[in-house]
């Protein structure tokens, strides 16, 4: 067996030995030494959570601030326990049995349904799989099309786990920064293409920004891969990340990307949009317009299987297969940027507004964001650098938490303002 051996007086050097060559007082690692790293680098999300759940029996619940994670506080809709409660008293015969990898042709159908309304494209059963949560279906994406060194772009901010789940499947991923407004700055991703991409990802609205692309940047892109598809001789997807599509406000709409991308692939969950995030259940739509679309599905499948997921949580299928129309209540959240939005930027503190999901991203008031976290830490307000989404200079805050948080968190917010300069 192989191993990494620390010598107890080494600083942070890694031996590579066997377990009986060890030297005396020598410390056995039984971690891969990439694993080892992104311990090290672990997700600022959850070091700020876990700060959270620290502070909060010290000094209660109401006055730690803590907009870290993006873990909905409200409740599922109405329909989603009487589907619950139907199914629980009415139990279907062999409900909690196998079936197949994709899922249950009955939830893949009316997935397809709802995107076929939506795209105005005729999409079936068989260009859905259903996943365990949008972390699942993305990894099962990467692992069906990206070969060993492939590049896939990811426009800054961004949800920092892509990375991690790139490198999962031998992908490498190469960064982009977005525009000032966080729109996709599509000169910087056609000057990353090389022969080497193989996809796109895009998130709208994006976390942690809020942002919406609109329909015009998504037929840019389309156009922009299309014709480096057609220089390297190789198909390049546009992977979209949409577990907030249904969380948008002020009339603001989400394109969908089947309507505007050709080699589209759409990975969703319903963690947001049904208040269901540990129940871990969403899905992959591919676009019916993909060539050789039956091999891309065939694929998709093999890898939910071998990748250890096997299918879908069996019960939430049955479930979300008649939600498909359903969401939260969005004004609750909408009331909840608006109060944050307006009092915040009253304060001095700059930032884009919204337009989905349930996050600002302010400007930092140091250059150091981090920095920055650590004095707010110093009010009980926990939040996440923009660092942890490859966007120093910024923070996230998540505002999917009890309003009386946000309500109570202003003053606390004020006086950080006033100790950084900022109006307050």
């Amino acid at each position: 067996m192989v191993c990494i051996i620390v010598l107890s007086c080494a600083s942070e050097e890694a031996i590579i030995g066997t377990n009986h060559s060890a030297p005396k007082g020598a410390i056995l690692i039984p971690v891969a030494q990439h694993i080892r790293a992104q311990i090290s680098q672990s997700s600022w999300i959850r070091k700020m959570f876990e700060e959270g759940e620290r502070l909060k029996p010290i000094y209660g619940e109401d006055k730690v601030y803590d907009f870290t994670i993006g873990n909905p506080n409200n409740e599922p809709p109405a329909a989603f326990r009487e589907a619950l409660l139907e199914l629980a008293s009415h139990p279907v015969p062999g409900m909690h049995r196998y079936m197949s990898n994709a899922g249950y042709p009955e939830t893949r159908q009316a997935v397809a349904d709802a995107l076929s309304t939506a795209s105005g494209k005729a999409l079936t059963a068989d260009h859905v799989v259903m996943t365990v949560g949008a972390g699942g279906g993305l990894n099962v994406v990467f692992k069906t099309i990206l070969d060993p060194g492939d590049e896939v772009i990811i426009s800054a901010p961004f949800f920092v786990e892509y990375k991690g789940y790139l490198a999962n499947h031998g992908g490498k991923a190469v960064i982009v920064q977005s525009k000032e407004d966080f729109q996709l700055d599509l000169d910087a991703i056609a000057a990353a293409v090389t022969a080497k991409t193989r996809a796109v990802i895009i998130n709208s609205p994006n976390n942690p920004t809020g942002v919406v692309y609109p329909a015009d940047s998504l037929d840019a892109l389309n156009r922009l891969l299309e014709a480096k598809g057609a220089e390297f001789g190789r198909t390049l997807f546009v992977v979209s990340d949409e577990p907030y599509a249904k969380i948008v406000y002020d009339g603001v709409t989400v394109p969908p990307v089947f309507a505007h991308i050709r080699n589209s692939i759409v990975v969703t969950s319903h963690s947001k949009d049904l208040a269901l995030p540990g129940e871990r259940i969403g899905y992959i739509a591919i676009s019916p317009e993909i060539e050789e679309a039956p091999l891309l599905f065939d694929g998709l499948v093999l890898a939910n299987r071998i990748l250890g997921f096997v299918n879908a949580p069996a019960l939430m299928q049955r479930l979300v297969a008649k939600l498909q129309n359903a969401s939260v209540n969005i004004d609750e959240y909408r009331e909840k940027r608006d109060l944050f939005y307006d009092n915040l930027t009253a304060m001095g503190y700059e930032m884009v507004k919204p337009q989905g999901a349930f996050y600002l991203f302010p400007k930092s008031p140091l250059a150091d964001d981090v920095e920055f976290v650590r004095r707010a830490q110093k009010y009980n307000i926990l939040l996440v650098p923009g660092s942890g989404f490859g966007k120093p200079g910024y923070f996230r805050i998540a505002y999917c938490v009890e309003k009386r948080i946000i309500e109570n968190s202003l003053e606390a917010f004020r006086a950080l303002a006033k100790e950084l300069g900022l109006p307050g």
